[in-house]
């Protein structure tokens, strides 16, 4: 046992905290408990990208996986919680190169292996931070088994991949229009574009005829356009089919302005008539409905864009030019040349780059692509299977399958160097196709693809490969997977979960995990979504300095309602680690009240007194609660449960009972209730342990204990035995009674050093009993002269008096209460009580109420409402026997 009477007067979080995580690692703690008849509960960390810092996101993110697993781990299972990192392609290549640039420095300038390593460099920079801050969150992961998306291990997993889907036919390449990120030079897949509204206009453009024709009197057509510069490769003009203005102009010949080239208007169901002018310019190369308007007519494609999105050779004089420059241009140059009609100011929603904000081009590019449909419909499947995965909370299952209902195929390539480059190579001569897990033998007769694969491509493979697999007979893989429970943020449903659960059922043939628990976004006080544009990110390192990391978790915690957001605020934070010195005043006066023979185990029943009783029933009820809380993954609840117990029950009310006894009872009596004091202080850090794991596991050190760390103690169960209603009631009748004597006191101005007489009119005889075994602590808690209990006695005239269950409570006090104003405080007593029988009589009239709610909600609520009328009457005989004094 530590020593007791070193413990600060005041919880000092540095102090605390400082050595515990190295400790708890060099004890082997976090890793599985190597039992094989214990059930095995398994977590893979979502990894972070190398990208940068974590922020609170992850902090609350990596908070709910360690209250899981320890919880798990003291509950006796076999734990393993798998730690790791996302190499993060685009993002990080996107980083470096932005510090390249600040030196001046491209890529390019580098080449592929010399830029390959800075960006290892830069990724065993942020590695080394990120593992700072996991130890600075007391994360309890086992870092003999981490893994990086990169490492040799997942990059043979992520080949053997590639291989058999492109076998099965579930990979191909093929020439496509795709999202092209033009800061990146890179291909994005459909939900790496974020939509924003933008300025923009529809630019109304003549487009000639050829051959004389006129329309409505013109000799030209009009369409309107927001991208003019994309106008050079139109293949064609479009009109419905069923377009009676338009049916005539069908196959006849228009002239792009600006370039001397033909086209043909066709007619396609793709077009709405009542949309604008009802024509529209068919650019198959730049637009994805006009590539497949293309397909279908036969249209040549003509690439007009660069990779950086400069015009290229087809965009004539303007080769070269950025394409907004170019925009600017060519509008000038069609007013002098009179083909512009009008210009239209809109706002219209425009496709960004999720990683380099800049605007997404539509781009025809021969790419890698997944073919979604089988695998989608396989996900669908399994969710009406016993394998199926348990969305926490519910709603998200229909997100998920609504995206998998819908899902596109998914393009994988990415024209990067940092990642997993892709499988494929191509003959020099021939250029045939060879896919394999190693180059073919004649190398130097084939080139590879440069190409490497999206960032999600190996991250949703992760639960599995970190296992060990391929090998389906390594020893993780067989124990640990599937694993149980995921962690994440709603915002990656489709980027990640989906993914992973599609890869898992078609290469292990179930789904990588039970349950996957979707949170929130943190904001800021305001509700705002914290951002560097903004300037309201909190570092959670900050935070952590500051009040200690069992604060910021329990904050994380009792904000946090599955896939609800929460908003972080710093008076939250005060509140949090308020809680912490609560509960750590507590326990040290617990601890410096033990004696050397102390242990935290009850003394026989026959020994408790009420307050015991009712605090081991109180406990036993909270553990029920938190338990059922835990395994819904309500981790707020599960937190207010524990707060309502910790605060009220076991520091405000039992400590201070306890006194009475420690002061003046026997020597057995003293005995008795430091071993209760010492059992359920024991039970309570266990059972805040996983939220709070150093406070907790600092306290339990420093008073008499059974094992090595509170981490690997028995998680508390339910004890029926423990469960006693009767002492609740009698103890709440009790502090009912006290709470409305220190009121009365208080609003008397008088002070509880000043002792008063007591007059108590019990309505029955089962209070008036409670009352009368427990005049010591209502003598102590009251200060009182004397007590007077009386089921007939006539309250004073001069008295102030409070009305509680099933008595009425009197302290004649005439040189301090003015009868007036005691009139007046009775009449807003009685106007409040009314205010509780009409709400209470309101729910009960509710039909639908009585009808779906339980029975012993239903009467649980038929029970207050007696209670309210029973106080409502007796205050209002109060006042009238006032109003006659």
């Amino acid at each position: 046992m530590a020593d007791n009477k070193s413990m600060s007067t005041k919880y000092d979080p540095q102090a605390v905290e400082s050595g515990r995580y190295q400790w708890w690692i060099d004890e082997g703690l976090f890793k599985p408990n190597g039992d094989k008849k214990a059930h095995p509960y398994s977590i893979v960390i979502p990894p972070p990208n190398v990208t940068g810092k974590l922020h609170l996101g992850h902090a609350w993110d990596t908070t709910l996986q360690d209250i899981i697993i320890r919880r798990k781990r003291m509950q006796g299972y076999d734990t393993l919680w798998v730690p790791g990192m996302d190499h993060a392609g685009i993002a990080t290549q996107a980083k470096v190169e932005a510090r390249l640039r600040k030196q001046g420095v491209s890529r390019y300038d580098l080449g592929r292996e010399k830029f390959v390593q800075q960006v290892w460099n830069w990724k065993d920079e942020y590695a080394d931070i990120i593992h700072k801050q996991w130890a600075k969150m007391g994360i309890s992961v086992d870092y003999d088994r981490e893994r990086f998306t990169l490492d040799e291990g997942l990059n043979k997993a992520v080949r053997k991949v590639f291989v058999d889907m492109y076998k099965k036919g579930l990979i191909y390449r093929g020439t496509y229009i795709i999202n092209w990120d033009p800061q990146a030079r890179t291909a994005l897949s459909d939900i790496e574009v974020i939509h924003k509204d933008d300025k923009g206009a529809f630019y109304h453009v003549k487009y000639p005829f050829t051959d004389g024709t006129t329309f409505n009197g013109k000799g030209y057509i009009e369409i309107a356009t927001t991208r003019p510069e994309t106008m050079f490769g139109d293949e064609a003009v479009a009109v419905n089919p069923k377009d009676e203005r338009y049916k005539d102009l069908v196959g006849k010949h228009i002239r792009v302005p600006l370039v001397d080239r033909e086209i043909e208007i066709i007619a396609d169901d793709y077009v709405t008539p009542d949309f604008g002018t009802g024509m529209v310019k068919i650019t198959p190369a730049h637009d994805p409905n006009d590539f497949l308007v293309g397909k279908r007519h036969n249209l040549p494609e003509l690439n007009t864009f660069n990779e950086d999105a400069t015009l290229n050779e087809n965009g004539g004089k303007y080769q070269g030019m950025d394409r907004f420059e170019a925009r600017k241009a060519i509008v000038h140059d069609l007013d002098e040349g009179g083909y512009l009609l009008k210009v239209e100011p809109i706002v219209h929603s425009v496709g960004h780059s999720e990683r380099t904000g800049v605007q997404v081009e539509a781009r025809l590019s021969t790419q890698w692509f997944v073919k979604m449909k089988p695998l989608a419909q396989a996900a669908l499947d399994n969710q009406k299977t016993d394998d199926a995965v348990n969305f926490v909370p519910k709603r998200f299952e229909h997100t998920f399958e609504q995206w998998m209902e819908n899902a596109h195929d998914w393009v994988i390539s990415r024209q990067l160097w940092w990642g997993h480059q892709i499988p494929a190579w191509y003959n020099k001569q021939t250029g045939e196709t060879y896919v394999g897990m190693e180059a073919p033998k004649d190398a130097e007769n084939w080139e590879q693809d440069p190409d490497v694969l999206d960032t999600w491509f190996s991250s949703a493979l992760w639960p599995f490969t970190t296992m060990g697999w391929p090998d389906t007979n390594a020893a993780d893989f067989k124990r640990y997977f599937p694993t149980s429970t995921l962690v994440t943020g709603y915002d990656i449903i489709f980027f990640w979960v989906s993914r992973m659960i599609f890869q898992s059922l078609q290469f292990t043939g179930k789904a990588p995990f039970r349950n996957v628990i979707l949170h929130g976004l943190i904001r800021d006080e305001q509700g705002r979504k914290m951002s560097k544009s903004l300037g309201n990110g909190i570092d959670p390192m900050d935070v952590i300095d500051k009040y200690g990391v069992d604060a910021l978790r329990w904050f994380l915690t009792n904000g946090s309602t599955p896939g609800q957001d929460i908003r972080f605020s710093y008076k939250k934070m005060d509140a949090a680690w308020n809680f912490i010195n609560k509960i750590w005043n507590a326990s040290r006066y617990v601890i410096m009240n033990l004696a050397d023979d102390t242990k935290p185990v009850l003394p026989d029943e026959s020994k408790w007194n009420l307050a015991d009783r009712w605090i081991l029933s109180k406990l036993n009820a909270t553990i029920k609660q938190v338990n059922d809380q835990f395994e819904k993954f309500e981790f707020g609840e599960a937190g207010r449960a524990m707060y309502n117990f910790i605060w009220n029950d076991l520091c405000d009310w039992y400590i201070e009972l306890t006194k009475e006894t420690l002061n003046n009872g026997t020597d057995e009596e003293k005995s008795n209730t430091r071993d209760i004091l010492a059992y359920v202080l024991d039970q309570t850090l266990r059972l805040i342990h996983p939220i709070m794991p150093f406070a907790t596991e600092e306290l339990w050190q420093s008073m008499p204990h059974s094992g090595k760390s509170i981490m690997v103690a028995d998680y508390p169960t339910i004890h029926d035995e423990l469960a006693n209603p009767d002492a609740e009631v009698q103890m709440d009748r009790l502090i009912e009674l006290i709470t409305a004597v220190r009121n009365i006191r208080n609003e008397a101005n008088a002070p509880l050093s000043k002792p008063v007489e007591l007059l108590i009119k019990p309505a029955n005889d089962e209070v008036a009993q409670i009352f009368a075994n427990n005049q010591d602590y209502i003598q102590r808690f009251c200060n009182t002269s004397e007590i007077k209990l009386d089921a007939s006695l006539t309250a004073p005239k001069l008295a102030m008096s409070a009305v509680i269950t099933n008595a009425e409570v009197f302290i004649p006090m005439a040189e301090l209460v003015d009868l007036a104003e005691e009139r007046q405080r009775m009449e807003k007593e009685i106007a409040k009580l009314q205010k509780e029988v009409d709400r209470s009589a309101k729910k009960l009239a509710n039909k639908k109420f009585v009808a779906n709610a339980p029975e012993k909600v239903v009467n649980a609520e038929k029970q207050k409402a007696v209670e309210w009328q029973d106080k409502l009457a007796a205050a209002k005989d109060r006042l009238a026997s006032l109003k006659n004094a």
